[in-house]
């Protein structure tokens, strides 16, 4: 009798040894895996939320683009002069910051050609 009272106590341990792994692969797979999802899906929410007419984005395809006109579930967005989409928000992948500065176009110098003396 008490060997079988022994073989039942063993055989709890033997199930904690297994169950221990178990659960921290588990926690593991929850920090590594899980958590940045669902990190990136709220950035992905709150980026959808708050786009606003004129703000530059980038879709998913990599088109650049300006929006025109949000809708509850689409927006309006123009890829060239006069070139109007329109697109999922879903389809956004990221909002550009403040427009790019243009490169200013710089007209010929007068003195272009000159050399140094000339130019005296």
């Amino acid at each position: 009798m008490n060997q079988q009272c022994g073989q039942t106590a063993g055989g709890q341990g033997n199930l904690m040894g297994m169950l221990f792994p178990l659960a921290i692969f588990v926690v593991i797979f929850y920090f590594f895996i899980i958590r940045p999802q669902k990190k990136r899906q709220r950035a992905q929410e709150e980026l959808l939320a708050s786009l606003s007419r004129g703000d530059q984005i980038v879709t998913i395809g990599g088109f650049f683009a300006t929006i025109r006109e949000v809708k509850d579930d689409s927006i309006v967005v123009e890829i060239a002069d006069g070139v109007k989409v329109r697109i999922l928000k879903s389809a956004v992948a990221t909002k550009r910051s403040a427009a790019a500065p243009q490169q200013k176009e710089f007209a010929p110098r007068e003195d272009a050609g000159k050399t140094e003396e000339e130019k005296n």
